[in-house]
């Protein structure tokens, strides 16, 4: 049976520039090419767990603009059950820059992100949250969580909450409110390590790509880490298919167009 897993977080527009180097402050650069692309780590986890086979139902908020269309069509297509708020600020949008290498810099307008309170949860086997979304929200999810917790300490802040599972990157740590339980960190091109209660249980590498976005690379580790664990997987064996996601998707372009399949993940893994 798949896992069912809800999802409570955010839903960006994502407005992509890419251009041949980032800018310095103060500096404009020209040629870049422009898309707009379905985005927000909430939606992206969302779309990544059921293109891993999950049963996923998202709960967010959009606005009443022309964006909102545009930022669910990837939630659409991916199947993903969704329980929104409509509100009255404007969509979430995320200005996004992507240079030849991949590296990216990304400022978020919220928008109507921040409107998400109190929050109803379906049946579910997991509950997922990320930190582009008010504490209220993120705490009303942990409380209502009957199942296993996972939060996506990012933006890094410290939230009053004890996941079951937590991922972060090396920076992110540092703002965890607790670190028992399963706190998975990611180390970039080294790969990632999982901790239990503090102790090193696991370590994987990502096999090797060219990077060409690393947008929502973070996204995909991250569901295909909880959607592993929710597999019943050894630890080690999710840690690597979780660094598989993440390098497939940095290979390719845009947030939610990126995040690979289990049959991808296979695939690569089979290959390396």
């Amino acid at each position: 049976m798949a896992p069912r897993i809800t999802v409570v977080g955010s839903i960006n527009l994502d407005l992509v520039a890419r251009c041949e180097r980032l800018p310095e402050p103060g500096e404009t650069i020209g040629g870049a090419t422009f898309s707009r692309v379905p985005g927000g780590k909430g939606a992206n986890q969302a779309v990544a767990c059921a293109r891993l086979g999950a049963e996923v139902t998202l709960v967010g908020a959009v606005g009443r603009d022309a964006f909102a269309d545009e930022a669910l069509v990837g939630l659409q297509e991916a199947g993903v059950t969704l329980n929104l708020r409509t509100v009255d600020e404007p969509t979430g949008v995320a200005l996004i820059l992507v240079d030849a290498t991949g590296e990216t810099e990304i400022v978020v307008a919220p928008g109507a992100n921040h409107a998400l309170g109190d929050v109803e949860l379906p049946e579910h086997d997991a509950v997922l949250c990320q930190l582009e979304v008010p504490d209220a929200a993120v705490f009303s999810a942990w409380q209502g969580c009957a199942g296993l917790f996972c939060l996506n300490a990012a933006p890094a802040r410290p939230v009053g909450v004890d996941p079951d599972l937590a991922v972060v990157n090396r920076y992110e740590l540092e703002k965890l409110s607790r670190r028992d339980g399963l706190v998975a960190v990611t180390l970039g091109a080294e790969g990632a390590l999982l901790l239990e209660d503090g102790e090193e249980v696991a370590r994987a590498t990502p096999p090797t790509v060219k990077a060409v976005d690393g947008t929502a690379a973070g996204d995909a580790f991250t569901a295909c880490l909880l959607v592993s664990i929710l597999e019943k997987r050894d630890l080690g064996e999710a840690l690597t298919r979780a660094c598989a996601a993440g390098a497939l998707a940095a290979s390719r372009f845009g947030a939610q167009p990126s995040l690979p399949t289990a049959e991808e993940i296979d695939a690569i893994l089979a290959a390396g």
